[in-house]
């Protein structure tokens, strides 16, 4: 059943007060405040959509200290970025162990504690998120030519190289969407023409040959696939047709993925991430919802948008806290409670549930940025830590 605006209003409140109130004063997102494996950290793909998010929210202060943030965690690893670069085009690419982590700590340092630290995809997504910001708001982006520059320079030698995917799984594999997060960060800061005429040459020819490859072995039966050479999908592929515009949604390619992901990972109004998925049971993604309702908005069915919208705002606890998961529809019953005795029960709030639920409810017109930011519409109580 569609929420009732008026819990749909509060809900959006809440989800851009729990994203620019937990921001550190550093300007980092932390992922989750209280989910026992995310805590004290900030990913740079979570963090460049929950940004996103609150730029469009109209939060231009929020975002840009995010961006900030990212700028200079790049720049104090200049000297290491360089020598990353300069190895593999030796013919020596470093190993994974040795290329840049997925998650900072909030001052910006490598975490101390063992994780699967090297994905590519985050580092396109600060790129596109950036300069989305700051088409959006006419924001000056000279300050950020440098790390721009560390973060273009890093993916043009890199972005060939198997990875963990979003979900920090499958190093061995070449990811569709790790692939569109690259080219959409790469293309963007081309565009804003935030670096110089070199790199946006060997931009131009490196999106191509991404493009060249994806067409070649990241597509089955006309639609996108996980990695190249599979024929299963994923759910983090609704983000290469909206928002990050890699896949038009009117071409037949992106229609295809989008009937693809809803035969097989769209149960009951959610969204799983993958079929034999098993974290936390392998239940439905909020945050992933939201990816396809902007998908099928952006191919013209707002009715199947709206309805993904009203889903994900059902999924809220009573403190109007939005979860990573939900346990509506379990792929795998029995790796629930393996999951919950390792880590605690589902990272709630996820602040990257409530930035796409912002995003998509912005995109179709049921939010405005003005009703986000109003102090007559705050709550008055004060945030949970």
């Amino acid at each position: 059943m569609p929420s009732a605006p008026a819990a749909v209003e509060q809900l959006a409140v809440r989800s851009i007060r729990l994203i620019t109130e937990l921001q550190t004063p550093e300007g980092a997102y932390p992922a989750s405040p209280t989910f026992s494996a995310y805590v004290g950290y900030s990913w740079l793909r979570d963090g460049a959509f929950i940004a996103d998010a609150a730029s469009a929210a109209g939060e231009v202060d929020s975002a840009s200290r995010f961006y900030d943030w990212c700028a200079e965690v790049l720049v104090r690893r200049a000297d290491h970025i360089r020598w990353i670069v300069a190895e593999t085009r030796a013919g020596r690419p470093p190993g994974a162990e040795q290329m840049l982590p997925a998650r900072f700590t909030f001052a910006g340092e490598d975490g101390a504690d063992e994780w699967w630290d090297f994905q590519l995809d985050g580092y396109g997504t600060w790129l596109w998120a950036l300069v989305e910001h700051l088409e959006r708001h006419g924001v000056e982006g000279d300050r950020y030519r440098e790390a721009v520059a560390l973060t273009a320079d890093y993916l043009l030698a890199s972005w060939q190289r198997p990875c963990y995917d979003w979900w920090e799984e499958h190093a061995q594999h070449v990811h569709v969407s790790t692939l569109a997060c690259i080219a959409a960060g790469l293309d963007a800061v081309a565009r804003a023409r935030l670096v110089d005429d070199a790199r946006s040459a060997a931009i131009a020819a490196a999106t191509d040959e991404i493009r060249d490859l994806v067409a070649a072995r990241g597509t089955a039966d006309g639609h996108l696939i996980k990695w190249l050479g599979s024929t299963a999908v994923d759910g983090s592929l609704a983000a290469a047709i909206a928002p990050l515009g890699f896949v038009g949604a009117a071409t037949d390619l992106g229609r295809a993925t989008i009937d693809v992901l809803e035969s097989h990972l769209a149960v009951d109004g959610g969204v799983h991430r993958y079929l034999g998925d098993t974290f936390f049971g392998g239940g439905q993604w909020p945050l992933l919802t939201c990816f396809l309702g902007l998908a099928h908005l952006a191919a013209g069915d707002r009715e199947r948008a709206e309805e993904y919208f009203d889903w994900v705002a059902g999924t809220a606890t009573i403190d109007l806290h939005l979860p990573e998961q939900v346990t509506h529809h379990l792929i795998a019953p029995r790796m629930q409670q393996p999951w919950i005795d390792r880590w605690g029960t589902v990272a709630t709030p996820l602040l990257w549930s409530h930035a796409m639920f912002l995003r998509l409810g912005l995109q179709l017109g049921r939010l405005r940025p003005e009703d986000l930011t109003s102090p007559a519409a705050r709550p008055q109580e004060g945030l949970s830590r």
